[in-house]
């Protein structure tokens, strides 16, 4: 629509300051032709477009105009008012600012077009608490302020001192080089490097954070989501990884594939279970694994993961054989 493209000029005039008409006419993907019709009809409704001729001229707004229109048409924004629901914003300490974007963005709609896409938002329901069976989806609580202090280091290109609690290791002071955050699941990482190593810190564990005056060392430009996938290869394929023989029900088989690192090899044993060679992070992976799935699995190999559930199962057992210490009360005694 040409209303939609006349805004899209007006917002890369703002954004952008100076643009010529083929570098618009590129952005916008019409004609240069078009986009001397658009200047046109922009400057005929009054807004304060003019042309700087030369080899560097191009046109622009006025120093300090503001306009009210916001150009967003129903798929925009509802698709706005859709992400202002997700929790994902939550990670990086940005909830509140989201929430009141959100307001602002439906301030400006104009009035039927808010009550529609408002309505229409209602009917939409993304990332809720719990899942089918009532279990709480859990997301992590960070403060604030480390978070803050976190993407002030990331924007503004400084080194950052943080103290981080790594699993199962008491909090450390270490200085890092921020790259980028990432969120996967309300779970909030901070992608850095520390001595020129790749470094990936889960934001649950930062105890404090301190951004630093000098400048961190990286690159001017990142690809965070190809970063992201390579530190998860190396995270797949390196540390103690423990490859496992096991036995599974069909109707099961994605419940253990899909913990899993890999699937190496797979096929039918003659009872119609399923035999697969796959591998796991460490044993405690495995055995976390192999555990969720009950009597509908079984771990061959290696003997220490059949020893480790064995002896689980036995605790169980144990548990549950020994007296409650209750007194069990006959109902039909009369008081």
């Amino acid at each position: 629509m040409r209303a939609d493209r006349l805004v899209s000029l007006v917002l890369l005039l703002r954004h952008r300051g100076r643009l010529s008409a083929a570098t618009l006419a590129r952005e916008l993907e019409v004609s240069t032709r078009t986009v001397l019709r658009d200047i046109e009809a922009l400057s005929a409704a009054g807004v304060p477009v003019y042309a700087e001729r030369g080899r560097h001229g191009g046109f622009a707004l006025l120093p300090g105009f503001q306009t009210e229109l916001t150009g967003l048409n129903h798929d925009e924004a509802l698709a706005l008012l859709i992400a202002g629901s997700r929790r994902g914003a939550q990670a990086f300490g940005l909830g509140s600012a989201l929430a009141s974007a959100m307001l602002k963005v439906v301030d400006a709609l104009p009035e039927t077009q808010r009550d529609t896409a408002a309505g229409a938002a209602r009917r939409l329901l993304v990332d809720p608490e719990t899942d089918l069976l009532s279990r709480r989806v859990a997301a992590e609580e960070v403060p604030d302020a480390i978070v803050a202090e976190v993407r002030r280091a990331v924007f503004a290109g400084h080194k950052l001192r943080i103290h981080y609690a790594a699993a199962g290791r008491k909090p450390q002071w270490r200085t890092v080089d921020p790259i980028g955050l990432v969120t996967v699941r309300d779970q909030g990482y901070l992608l850095a490097t520390r001595a020129g190593e790749d470094r990936t810190y889960r934001l649950s564990r930062l105890r404090a954070a301190e951004e630093l005056p000098e400048p961190a060392q990286r690159a001017d430009r990142v690809d965070l989501d190809r970063a992201w996938q390579e530190r998860g290869t190396r995270f797949r394929t390196g540390g103690d990884q423990v490859t496992v023989l096991a036995r599974v029900r069909p109707p099961r088989r994605e419940g253990l594939v899909g913990t899993a690192l890999a699937v190496l090899a797979e096929e039918s044993d003659a009872d119609g279970w399923l035999r697969l060679e796959v591998t796991f992070q460490d044993d405690r992976h495995a055995e976390w694994a192999l555990w969720q799935l009950g009597t509908d699995a079984e771990a061959l190999s290696p003997r220490r993961l059949r020893t480790a559930l064995r002896d689980r199962a036995a605790a169980i057992t144990s548990r549950y054989d020994a007296p409650t210490g209750l007194t069990t009360v006959d109902s039909r005694r009369t008081p």
